[in-house]
């Protein structure tokens, strides 16, 4: 009688443990479909200007999260602007997310995740400053 007490109460454990497996599973499934779900596009200029990684769009400005994928991205604008304060279009999907580094001063940040588009020109300048112009 023992033997048979013994047996149900091992063999209900290893079942809820298999349980609790698949759960996990699929938990963890609906956690990369929600993540994918946030992603979304965001279209601006980016600009990486003193070790500071910026998305502006019009409505918008984000400090970009440094990573590989935004590394990546600053190498593929450093080819195409043609000096430190140009800045170029580019289309990202990303997280967005408040702040959490006390060292930057950015409210929001874009985790980018995926580089859909870089311009191959940088973006025009909405104010030209006349350099020439003498000082009196």
């Amino acid at each position: 009688m023992k033997k048979i007490i013994l047996l149900l109460m091992l063999s209900a454990a290893v079942f809820s443990c298999k349980n609790s497996e698949e759960k996990k599973v699929e938990e963890t499934t609906t956690e990369n479909v929600e993540n994918a779900e946030n992603l979304k596009a965001y279209k601006g200029d980016f600009i990486d200007s003193n070790g500071a990684l910026v998305l502006m769009g019009s409505n918008f400005i984000y400090g970009v999260k440094r990573d590989a994928i935004s590394e990546s991205l600053s190498k593929q604008v450093a080819a195409v602007k043609k000096n430190d304060t140009d800045m170029v279009g580019v289309i990202v999907r990303g997280v967005v997310s408040k702040n959490t580094d006390n060292d930057s001063e950015w409210e929001e940040v874009i985790t980018i995740k995926d580089i859909m588009r870089v311009n191959d020109k940088p973006s025009e300048v909405d104010i030209k400053l006349d350099e020439t112009a003498k000082k009196k």
